[in-house]
């Protein structure tokens, strides 16, 4: 006898938990149509109506992950607290809690997707300048407010991302002799030493 299918109350919704539920359980190896569609008791072609792909699922996921992370960086980038504490706390933010780190692994594969679908660069690159424009936004903050040097912020953000990238796939993939916090420490110091104003 065929399992009865339930009707999802927040169809779009429920499938993105699901996925990273799914995600943090198994990572990404487990998730599957068929076995997204097992975990909320409804087909696969339903979950293919509302996002087309397994590529779609990934990036709606990695949005919807992201959205929910995003009023907390505002709040940091818009706070009170000295421009040097905000971009610590903005480092801590961006890198990987650890290993294995669920929204960290969604970037890694959409980033390795892009190559094979292309229309997922657009999607991955509007996330990514969430995280340019708050950080460009920050630094500029400090340079006005005289604890950084006059620095072109764009630039800045540019390296300064690239080094956490390099350091978020190191730690979520697991490399041996990896530590987070040794990784979040270095780029920190970067950060301090590039926009430290010059003595008089």
């Amino acid at each position: 006898m065929a399992r009865e299918r339930r009707r999802l109350d927040r169809p779009r919704e429920q499938m993105l938990e699901a996925a990273m539920a799914a995600i943090t359980e198994h990572g990404l190896a487990e998730l599957t149509m068929a076995g997204l569609a097992r975990r909320l008791g409804t087909s696969g072609g339903h979950i293919l109506y509302y996002f087309g792909s397994k590529d779609q699922v990934l990036v709606e996921t990695l949005r919807w992950s992201e959205e929910r992370l995003a009023p907390r960086r505002a709040e940091l980038v818009a706070g009170s607290a000295p421009a040097g504490e905000r971009l610590a706390g903005y480092v801590d933010l961006y890198l990987p809690t650890g290993a294995a780190d669920p929204r960290w692994l969604l970037w890694v594969d959409v980033w390795s997707r892009t190559i094979a679908v292309p229309e997922l660069r657009e999607a991955q690159a509007e996330l990514d300048r969430g995280w340019h424009e708050d950080l460009v936004r920050l630094v500029d903050d400090g340079v006005r407010a005289g604890e950084f040097a006059p620095t072109d912020a764009e630039a800045f953000s540019v390296r300064l991302r690239a080094m956490l990238d390099g350091f978020s796939t190191q730690i979520v993939i697991g490399v041996p002799g990896v530590d987070r916090d040794v990784l979040a420490d270095h780029a920190k110091d970067h950060a301090r030493r590039t926009l430290a104003p010059a003595l008089l």
